[in-house]
């Protein structure tokens, strides 16, 4: 293949990798920009914590029905089209949650926004790793996470500014419905840009069209001889020709794959990081940060950091591999969260010179999760389970993190209260030193190993630390 060619097909790939991770950036939008309104939610309509707690996980339980339900959709309609159905449940959440004229009517409009978000954080993964070729497969569904990353510090910059103009006019409620409403124009612009892309080519050899696949293939500038080998390696794996129900009843290794990928999303939400950025005001409040224009701006340093760190798994997942970068994330993080724990318990309340170290080592975290578990846990994820059944299992691991993100969400205040903040870091911190035996025993590396060949190894019955062999 020439140079033309090959750049070529790295500018059609990183379209299309860029589009659809789009997708990203509205889960990021949505998860970010709580953290901001919540004060001024708070104030304007005279809630306590825990009916806060209720606004912020709701989005968290409808993406649990989100994801769930897309299993179905995405199996039935392709992968497209469920990215698609998305978008437009994101405008109309946006829109409902803006003209909110009480706290349950925004539960409830949160709930439906979170099924847009369910729905995206199922197929836009699983879409990119079915349409990547190997060599950049984990970066590119890497970049997924760093649109999720994007938007978080766009939803933070955003309302901070929001709130700076509300505390300079004294306008009410901190144009919390602006921050709210404004998700909608990207939702728009992802709308428009995947009508452009093609369905999965994976997909299209499910439900029998294989000439459609090898056009996508061509319109990817795969050359013939490449593309007669990706479709005779996707027939190949279609040989398996159980249902993914039929799948989870009568094979144990694809039930060994499914329990690993709840495995892997439970890791993800137990790391803390949600903790950060759905409460970081508040971190920040405890921290000495008195006014919320100051705590709204250390939640941008918060983003900023997740954004810059997200870059080295991109550059590093299909170099140095999956595990090597996680077990350095693991260490990273659960030594900033024992940091924080300790000057937490000694008295950052009562000695501001421990305010900013502390917050330093909360930034270290940052670093060590977007370098490692945001994106890695998706990429393994997207590439464990066989075609048969990789819509029910992606359905499985994906309403598993938002089981357990919601449960973060709900309880977080709660352990604050009980535990004390200190104590509450330390009990994640030690959390994270404990993940890293869980990936020396399960988790196999899957660096440059073909789709095909993964779901090869666990069929066969390999241990499934080896199945990326």
């Amino acid at each position: 293949m020439n140079n033309s060619s090959s750049g070529r097909r790295k500018l059609v790939v990183y379209f299309i990798g860029f589009t659809a991770a789009l997708a990203g950036l509205l889960f990021g939008l949505d998860v970010g920009v709580i953290s901001g309104a919540n004060e001024f939610i708070k104030r304007d309509f005279g809630i306590t914590d825990q009916q806060l707690e209720f606004v912020v996980s709701a989005l968290l339980w409808g993406a649990v029905v989100g994801a769930a339900g897309s299993g179905f959709v995405s199996a039935r309609f392709g992968r497209r089209r469920t990215i698609l159905a998305s978008a437009v449940v994101f405008i109309i959440g946006a829109f409902a949650c803006s003209l909110a004229p009480h706290e349950n009517f925004l539960i409830a409009a949160r709930f439906f926004l979170g099924l847009a978000v369910g729905m995206a954080s199922f197929t836009a993964p699983l879409y990119l790793s079915e349409i990547s070729p190997q060599s950049v497969r984990g970066g590119m569904i890497s970049m997924y996470q760093l649109m999720i990353t994007i938007g978080i510090v766009v939803a933070f910059a955003s309302d901070t500014w929001l709130a700076s103009y509300a505390e300079i006019d004294g306008v009410k409620g901190g144009h919390w419905r602006v921050m709210l409403g404004v998700i909608a124009i990207p939702a728009a612009i992802m709308f428009f840009g995947v009508l452009f892309l093609p369905e999965s080519p994976r997909w299209l050899c499910l439900k029998g069209f294989q000439q459609r696949a090898s056009d996508v293939f061509r319109r990817m500038h795969l050359d013939e001889a490449e593309i007669a080998a990706e479709i005779a390696a996707i027939e190949d794996s279609l040989k398996i020709k159980q249902s993914g129900l039929q799948l989870l009843q009568e094979n144990a290794n694809f039930r060994r794959a499914v329990g690993l990928g709840i495995g892997l999303q439970i890791i993800q939400q137990l790391t803390g990081i949600n903790v950060i950025m759905y409460y970081a005001p508040r971190i920040f409040e405890i921290a000495g940060f008195g006014s919320t224009l100051e705590q709204m701006w250390g939640t941008v340093i918060v983003g900023i950091t997740n954004v810059l760190a997200t870059f080295i798994a991109i550059a590093f997942v299909d170099k140095l591999g999956r595990k090597p970068i996680m077990y350095a994330g693991f260490v990273t993080m659960g030594v900033a969260m024992l940091t924080v724990g300790v000057l937490f318990n000694i008295g950052v309340e009562n000695d501001k010179s421990l305010a900013y170290p502390a917050i330093v080592a909360l930034l270290v975290f940052i670093v060590g999760f977007a370098m490692s578990a945001g994106p890695i846990i998706w990429v393994l994820c997207s590439e464990i389970y066989p075609l048969a059944g990789r819509d029910l299992g992606v359905t499985f691991s994906t309403c598993t993190n938002w089981v357990a993100n919601a449960i973060v969400g709900m309880t977080f205040l709660t352990l604050l209260d009980k535990l004390g903040a200190g104590n509450t870091f330390l009990l994640y911190g030690g959390l994270n030193v404990a993940f890293i035996v869980f990936f020396l025993l399960l988790v196999p590396e899957t660096k440059g190993v073909s789709l095909e060949r993964i779901e090869s190894n666990l069929l066969s019955g390999l241990p499934l630390r080896r199945i990326g062999r």
